[in-house]
């Protein structure tokens, strides 16, 4: 079983991928083509927002946003200690310093009840992150930041395709980032990145840091990066968001699934695990259908006899990371974010996922849990 099928979708999208990849060959335009600028167009309309910025990954669109915002040494930028460590490893190469605010026990994103004591007058920015394919609380994080002054970039590498109060994800704040690494919900075939803004300035600002900070050939106003997404892989996606509404579609009904499943399979041990919990006014996803368990070393160990591959995302809290000893937050500083990377384990999860298979990984999962 993969835990991740991109094989499947790939035979169902041959004919297209093909196509479009076939034509970027034959144009030669493997920088900044044609396909980049009708990939962004039909992005920003996806998403609803004014302008799109494609960009070379996740990672990189990050960067970009920070310095489009002049965020640099001296200032902070507020995120938290449950995500990968590419949200606060970007807030540091910017020159900044991340600040932790620890995450809500359920949804696993940023608290906002504990966001604006971590605001201090060199705060230039709040970063939360909408994991595991749920948004995070914007209502609640946009009206803090609006009291402060403060922009709200979303870190939703994982989100894309999500909604929140009908709206969707990478248009509920200032600038919406997103990631096309293969494995998301839509995916590139390899790295890839967008960024997405109804403000004007900002969009000009991300794309001309795209290219190294050139607002035209050889002439750079300011410094950037080399941020360009390729155009094969802008080919690629063009193909993936043309099934992407029905793949989101699937992934709903696959992740409903694996709740009816699991709690049917845990009846009278509902304390032994817990399942995903989207909030009201949201949807998910399920970029990772996640769960927490207790023993999950052992869990993982007896899935993996069965044949089952699961993954955990994310292991080790930022605070705890070696490369950010120096910010001085020991073990105890967040005490939901570590509680959870004890215990938090993925499950299989793609829209190509068919009852039968789950059914396989929920019996595996209760006899691993259960003993």
């Amino acid at each position: 079983m993969d835990f991740i099928d991109l094989k499947t979708q790939y035979r169902r999208l041959r004919p297209s991928v093909d196509e479009r990849v076939a034509k970027v060959l034959a144009h030669g335009q493997y920088i900044l083509g044609p396909e980049v600028v009708e990939l962004e167009s039909a992005l920003a309309r996806y998403v609803g927002a004014r302008h799109c910025v494609a960009a070379s990954s996740g990672t990189d669109t990050l960067l970009i946003a920070l310095l489009a915002l002049g965020i640099g040494r001296g200032d902070e930028v507020i995120t938290v200690p449950f995500t990968f460590i590419a949200t606060a490893e970007m807030i540091a190469l910017a020159g900044a310093t991340p600040v932790f605010v620890d995450i809500d026990p359920r949804s696993w994103n940023l608290d906002p009840a504990l966001l604006e004591s971590a605001i201090t007058p060199r705060t230039r920015a709040i970063m939360p992150v909408s994991l595991y394919g749920q948004c995070a609380d914007f209502a609640a994080i946009n009206a803090i930041a609006a009291r402060h002054r403060l922009p709200v970039i979303d870190d939703a590498a994982q989100s894309f395709g999500a909604t929140q109060g009908g709206r969707r994800s990478c248009s509920l704040s200032d600038i919406g980032s997103t990631s096309f690494f293969p494995s998301k919900p839509l995916g590139a075939y390899g790295d890839g990145g967008a960024l997405f803004t109804d403000d004007d300035v900002l969009a000009k600002a991300m794309r001309e840091i795209r290219v190294h900070g050139q607002d035209r050939r050889y002439h750079h106003p300011r410094l950037g990066i080399n941020g360009r997404l390729d155009t094969l892989q802008a080919a690629v996606l063009l193909a993936k968001i043309e099934i992407f509404d029905e793949e989101v579609v699937a992934r709903t009904r696959i992740g409903a699934r694996y709740g009816e499943l699991i709690s049917e399979a845990f009846v009278g041990h509902e304390e032994r695990i817990a399942t995903p919990w989207i909030a009201p006014g949201n949807t998910s996803v399920y970029a990772q259908y996640t769960i927490e368990v207790d023993d999950r070393d052992v869990v993982e160990s007896r899935m993996k006899a069965r044949g089952i591959p699961t993954a955990v995302h994310y292991p080790m809290p930022l605070h705890t990371q070696p490369v950010f000893e120096s910010l001085g937050l020991r073990e105890g500083a967040f005490p939901v974010a570590e509680r959870a990377a004890r215990r938090v384990i993925s499950l299989p999860m793609h829209p190509y996922l068919g009852e039968e298979q789950q059914r396989q990984v929920v019996a595996a999962l209760r006899a691993a849990v259960l003993g």
